[in-house]
C-alpha cells in the first residue's frame, strides 16, 4: 500500500500521467439559462431591481422600447431541453436583431409584493450577442 502511495505521489510530483482539466467554455446553453438565473434573482430582490436588469439586458438595437413593470415581477423558468435557434424572428416584424436568436419554453409568474397573480406557459426568445444574452423587456402592444 506504501509502495503505491509512493508512485502515486512521484508521478504526480514529476508531471507523468497528469493532464492539466481546461475549463470548460461556456455552452449558448449555457449563458441562456444564466440569464433567466440573473432575471429571477434580480426579481427576488424587488422590482426595481428586475427593471434595472431588464433595462441593462434589454437588446441593444431595441433600448428605449422597453416597459416599466411597476411594483411587478417576474419569475421565468425555461425548460432548456427546447432552446433552439430561431433565425427568422423579430420583435417588430422587421429583420431579425443582430446576434443568434435562441427561443425558449417558459413558465412564467407575475407577482406582485411576493404573491402570485398569474402564471402563464408560453415561449420566449432571447438574442446572444458577443458571448452576452440579451432580451426583450415584456410590453403589453395596444
Amino acid at each position: 500500500m506504501r509502495k503505491a502511495v509512493a508512485l502515486a505521489l512521484a508521478l504526480l510530483v514529476s508531471g507523468c500521467g497528469v493532464t492539466p482539466l481546461k475549463p470548460r467554455q461556456e455552452t449558448d446553453t449555457d449563458l441562456v439559462g444564466r440569464y433567466f438565473d440573473l432575471l429571477n434573482r434580480a426579481g427576488d430582490q424587488g422590482p426595481e431591481e428586475q427593471e434595472r436588469f431588464l433595462e441593462a439586458t434589454q437588446h441593444p438595437d431595441f433600448t428605449g422600447q422597453d416597459c416599466a413593470l411597476g411594483d411587478l415581477t417576474l419569475d421565468i423558468y425555461p425548460a432548456m431541453s427546447t432552446v433552439r435557434p430561431d433565425p427568422e424572428w423579430s420583435p417588430d416584424g422587421d429583420d431579425p436583431p443582430r446576434g443568434s436568436v435562441y427561443v425558449v419554453a417558459v413558465s412564467l409568474t407575475i407577482r406582485r409584493a411576493g404573491a402570485a397573480i398569474g402564471e402563464q406557459i408560453g415561449s420566449q426568445r432571447v438574442v446572444l450577442l458577443d458571448r452576452r444574452v440579451y432580451g426583450f423587456a415584456p410590453c403589453p402592444k395596444s
